[in-house]
């Protein structure tokens, strides 16, 4: 049994059947309605990323024509699709021979960031304040490189069964202290003693962003594939 909050503390009950009534069928395309700029798309309504590939030899060029056309244009495409039985609005770009696909979020879906930022005061930032600070980003600036995070919450699991296997006694962990209040101005100038000590400094590319114009929208019958 399953429910809706239409109150507090009060909800009304729906079957799984009746859930199936409104199911929608999934129809194995994917139907575009118009071509957007990524720039406006908002990454608060980034939902999940999937590779879309076509199903069979059927409408291969199409898949290709859209495929060069958004890249060329520098636009995504906005279309819908049907899966785990419900709609969804995806947005398509080129990704090498093939297309990703980002299912975005329900406008109702995304909280309003003023209720849990209309509290957080003005704050008036010290010169001396901003300039270490400006100067510790400078020096820790690099590239985009996923391959070099860590998972260490995977790794300590992955001792613990290690442990496990071994019979090993597992010990609770001991009760952290809590944090101490340190002085910012005091860290960022820690910091930056630690990197005059050693490190060089980064530099980073920018490239501007640049706006095309919208093309008519069109259809494509394609499958998709979680990516991440």
């Amino acid at each position: 049994m399953k429910g809706y909050e239409v109150g507090k503390g009060e909800y009304i009950e729906i079957d799984p059947e009746e859930l199936e009534a409104i199911a929608i069928e999934s129809k194995r395309t994917i139907e575009i309605d118009e071509f957007v700029p990524k720039k406006e798309i908002d990454e608060l309504y980034l939902n999940s990323p999937y590779y879309i590939v076509l199903d069979g030899e059927v409408g291969q060029q199409a898949f290709a024509v859209i495929r060069e056309a958004i890249r060329t244009e520098g636009m995504v495409a906005l279309a819908r699709v049907v899966f785990t039985s419900r709609e969804h609005v995806i947005a398509l770009e080129p990704r090498g021979k093939g297309l990703l696909g980002v299912t975005l979020r329900y406008p109702y879906e995304v909280r309003k960031e003023d209720e849990y930022f209309a509290d957080i005061e003005d704050e008036k930032i010290p010169k001396d304040m901003m300039e270490l600070a400006s100067h510790i980003v400078d020096t820790k600036s690099g590239h985009f490189k996923p391959e070099e995070f860590e998972d260490h919450y995977e790794d300590a699991l992955k001792e613990l069964l290690k442990k496990k296997q071994s019979g090993e006694k597992i010990e609770a962990p001991r009760t952290r202290e809590p944090a101490k209040v340190v002085s910012l101005m005091d860290a960022l100038r820690r910091s930056v003693d630690a990197e005059r000590g050693g490190g060089g400094r980064g530099q980073t590319e920018r490239r501007p962003a640049q706006r095309r114009t919208p093309k008519k929208a069109g259809r494509s019958s394609a499958r998709q594939k979680k990516a991440g």
